[in-house]
């Protein structure tokens, strides 16, 4: 059985940070591209951050110089920093394993608000 489980989440300042973490069993992770995607009210779930096999990465403009994303496979689990959050940042932020498959996890909410 495959589950992607997002953690960290929560209700942060502007400027504040978080640190997102996505727990992956039942798939080769080591095989997988790893995606952080998001999705804020009334708005279409768009890419935050990729990163491939090989750890190469690709961002959002919008995240660009504050988010980080990075994996640890020996933990099958991926991971994403966020720095000088805004409010604009606030969604349900989903973790997504593609490869032969694709997955997704449940979400976890991130809100930025003073």
């Amino acid at each position: 059985q495959v589950q992607l489980v997002e953690s960290g989440g929560g209700l942060v300042q502007p400027g504040g940070s978080l640190r997102l973490s996505c727990a992956t069993s039942g798939i080769n992770f080591s095989m997988y591209v790893m995606g952080w995607y998001r999705q804020a009210p009334g708005k279409q779930r768009e890419l935050v951050a990729v990163i491939s096999r090989g750890g190469s990465t690709n961002y959002a403009e919008s995240v660009k110089g504050r988010f980080t994303i990075s994996r640890d496979n020996a933990k099958n689990t991926v991971y994403l920093q966020m720095n000088s959050l805004k409010p604009e940042d606030t969604a349900v932020y989903y973790c997504n394993a593609t490869w032969a498959y694709d997955y997704w996890g449940q979400g976890t909410q991130v809100t930025v608000s003073s």
